[in-house]
């Protein structure tokens, strides 16, 4: 239960100007670059500070050209070219998790606002908010699309109040446990809608509840922790 090819192809990142000028979703403006020089005739148009970004992933935010050079090397070393430059959207990140049916309807939707984050612009925190603006968003994104199956927006919310779309990932993102804790069990609800079964849409959620991961220390003697390395079981 995946998305189609066509839904797949035009959220990439490469894509993304063209997905919001089609779906009437606000995205910040984005260049293609395949040569870090290339950038120059760009920065009138995008301003510092840019963000540099990978076609998969990474990402870095460049506050001169040195930086964004640096940004352009490591990334397009890991992940291949082109690199994506994006205007620096200013204001509080957002997320959005979800599930849809395929022919236009949300099955699950739940926003969270950033609390602690990684240096790659992971969440490590965040807590479930109820705001219309942003569940409509994402009612017509999924409506407009008729996307089939998981997802995670991420977005970013000016001063103003306005949302811009960052990303589309087709996929159940890292943080969904939080979803289950609100009350929107999206895993479960992806797995009957594979096994073709009825699945009704989730109306509330609880807001206001937060998660925070951790890392965890553990004490192992070495020869196990080689025998996991090597044959992967004790």
């Amino acid at each position: 239960f995946l998305p189609t090819m066509e839904q797949f192809d035009e959220r990439l990142k490469v894509n993304l100007p063209e997905f919001g000028e089609k779906y009437g979703i606000h995205v910040p403006k984005s260049e293609v670059i395949y040569q870090v020089n290339d950038h120059k005739k760009h920065m009138e148009k995008l301003g510092w500070p840019v963000v540099v970004k990978g076609k998969y992933y990474d990402a870095g935010i460049a506050y001169n050209a040195d930086q964004l050079a640096g940004y352009f090397n490591k990334i397009s070393a890991k992940w291949g070219l082109p690199i994506i430059l994006q205007e620096f959207a200013h204001g509080t990140e957002y997320n959005v998790t979800g599930l849809g049916d395929g022919h236009g309807n949300t099955i699950s939707a739940v926003p969270m606002r950033k609390q602690y984050i990684t240096d790659k612009g992971k969440a490590w925190g965040g807590i479930a908010i109820t705001d219309e603006k942003l569940l409509n968003l994402t009612r017509k994104f999924i409506k407009e699309t008729k996307w089939r199956g998981a997802f995670e927006l991420e977005l970013m919310k000016d001063k103003k109040g306005q949302f811009y779309l960052l990303e589309i990932n087709p996929r159940i993102p890292a943080w969904v446990y939080l979803a289950v804790g609100v009350g929107q069990n999206i895993p479960e609800a992806y797995v009957n809608l594979a096994m073709g079964k009825e699945v009704e849409a989730f109306e509330t959620f609880e807001s206001g509840k937060m998660f925070v991961r951790y890392s965890w220390d553990m004490i192992v003697n070495l020869s196990d922790f080689e025998k996991i390395s090597t044959l992967g079981e004790l």
